[in-house]
């Protein structure tokens, strides 16, 4: 069966940087990738555009994709957006048999003992983590920065290829190719300052993100995008 691989995050706008990301994993892995826009992240700061304008972004973004879709389950989420709950709602749905992997990146690796009941992640998923060129993401360096969590994930360790072998509790490190330098962020401060900005996301969020006047961006008349 193909692998199920959820990616989640605030998608604030998504850019150029997570679709590469999306589409390396799905096709190193031959898997199914699921972009999950947060509602109520407990752990960042809040949203700049609302949630239903975050996942019509992501809509565009991965139109024609293969193997892309975009799953609102934690926009229909009443309170914080917990990744185990997610996760609990999946396994219900698809079964106990069914391989799933949540994907989180290098540095939410190190911080992943302040998520809510993060053990229990390991009972639903496999937890995929991508790393940058230049992360320090073997075990030693895990130990040193994060010793409860490399106690944790250190006998979880596996290849990233066997993950389609079980349906949870493995952990795999995935090394990107190259560096992508296209920031959420980065990208909402260029837009306020009136900085160049287009190139960072695909042109249908560009046209998306001037018709609706997000992010400072000065709007026009908004059209059925």
């Amino acid at each position: 069966m193909s692998l199920r691989v959820y990616y989640g995050g605030t998608f604030d706008p998504v850019h150029a940087g997570h679709l590469s990301v999306a589409c390396e994993v799905r096709d190193a892995l031959g898997a199914q990738v699921f972009l999950v826009p947060a509602a109520d992240p407990p752990h960042k700061d809040a949203t700049h555009a609302d949630a239903e304008a975050r996942a019509r972004m992501l809509d565009l973004a991965i139109a024609g994709e293969p193997g892309l879709k975009v799953d609102r389950r934690e926009l229909h989420r009443d309170g914080p957006s917990y990744t185990v709950d997610t996760l609990r709602g999946l396994r219900a749905e698809l079964g106990p048999e069914m391989p799933l992997v949540w994907m989180i990146g290098g540095d939410s690796l190190l911080q992943l003992n302040t998520w809510h009941r993060w053990r229990e992640l390991f009972d639903l998923a496999h937890v995929l983590v991508v790393a940058r060129p230049g992360s320090h993401l073997e075990p030693v360096a895990v130990a040193a920065a994060a010793p409860e969590i490399e106690a944790e994930i250190g006998p979880r360790r596996r290849p990233a290829e066997s993950l389609n072998g079980a349906p949870a509790g493995g952990l795999a490190v995935f090394p990107l190719h190259r560096e992508r330098p296209e920031s959420s962020t980065e990208l909402r401060r260029r837009m306020a300052a009136g900085e160049p900005w287009e190139a960072g996301v695909p042109p249908t969020v560009a046209e998306y993100i001037r018709r609706h006047g997000l992010y400072g961006v000065r709007g026009v008349t908004p059209a059925s995008l």
